[in-house]
C-alpha cells in the first residue's frame, strides 16, 4: 500500500442462507467468523465490496443499519402438492 489508507470492517450479520454471490463477496474479503474486524485497503474494488455487502458488514466512521428484512436471503417456493388425507 503506497498511501497506507486502510478501512476497519466488522462482520456483523451471518452469511449463512445468502446468495453465493454475496458468500463468495464476504470471503473474498477475508472473513471467517462473526464479529471479526479486519483492516483492508481502502480503494476503489474494496469499497465497492463492502457496498455490495453493507448490510452484513460495519465499516468504521459509517453507522451500521440493520436491515428490515432480509433481500439477500434465497426465497424458496412453497410446495404445491396438497397433503393427500385419506382419499
Amino acid at each position: 500500500m503506497a498511501d497506507g489508507k486502510t478501512l476497519k470492517a466488522t462482520l456483523v450479520k451471518s452469511p449463512i442462507g445468502a446468495k453465493p454471490q454475496i458468500k463468495a463477496t464476504v470471503e473474498s474479503l477475508g472473513f471467517r467468523r462473526m464479529n471479526q474486524t479486519r483492516e483492508l485497503p481502502d480503494n476503489p474494488a474494496v469499497r465497492g465490496m463492502l457496498r455490495r455487502v453493507d448490510f452484513l458488514v460495519a465499516v468504521e466512521g459509517e453507522p451500521y443499519v440493520r436491515p428490515k428484512r432480509s433481500k439477500y436471503k434465497i426465497w424458496r417456493a412453497r410446495s404445491t402438492k396438497k397433503h393427500q388425507r385419506g382419499h
